[in-house]
């Protein structure tokens, strides 16, 4: 993002805003959809991100990271929502997975992958997210879900064997 344009979105330029909103919607959509299975709260985590990104603007000493920035609020805004709504819950149940409705044969594999997350649990889901594909450690994950480590490490094993077995049973 270039720095002359996040500086002019700092002094509330909105032509400003509306090009950073463009470049970066369809990003921080992605994002939101990793964790997040509503259309609505999707919608509304993604509001709330840029309304926090507007705001907290002049807090980003380093414009060269803004992406990575705009990406980790929009995580902490999924997982507040999740917390919130109280649907992040841990699940054990070893048999828990939801039939997918249509066959996923046809899709890519990355969207065989993200769509196949959708039949996880919202707290392994949350977990798995946070772990492979955002980067975070146990330890920060545990903390920022209010969890035990060895939790987060446990419900992580618990999304990977469950994956692979949809990957298994439906030939991707």
């Amino acid at each position: 993002m270039e720095k002359e344009l996040l500086l002019e979105c700092q002094r509330n330029d909105r032509n400003a805003q509306r090009k950073v909103y463009e470049k970066m919607a369809g990003k921080l959509y992605s994002v939101c959809k990793r964790y997040l299975k509503n259309d609505e709260d999707i919608e509304e985590v993604l509001a709330d991100t840029f309304y926090k990104i507007f705001t907290k603007l002049d807090q980003l000493q380093n414009h060269d990271i803004f992406e990575a920035w705009a990406k980790k609020i929009a995580v902490n805004e999924c997982l507040q929502k999740l917390r919130s709504t109280k649907s992040l819950h841990i699940s054990l149940d070893e048999n828990f997975i939801e039939s997918p409705d249509s066959k996923v044969e046809n899709l890519s594999f990355e969207k065989d992958i993200l769509k196949l997350l959708n039949f996880l649990p919202e707290g392994c889901r949350a977990i798995f997210n946070l772990f492979a594909i955002e980067g975070y450690p146990h330890k920060e994950i545990a903390t920022m879900l209010s969890i035990s480590e060895g939790t987060s490490k446990s419900q992580l094993n618990f999304a990977r064997k469950k994956l692979q077995e949809l990957l298994v049973n439906h030939n991707i």
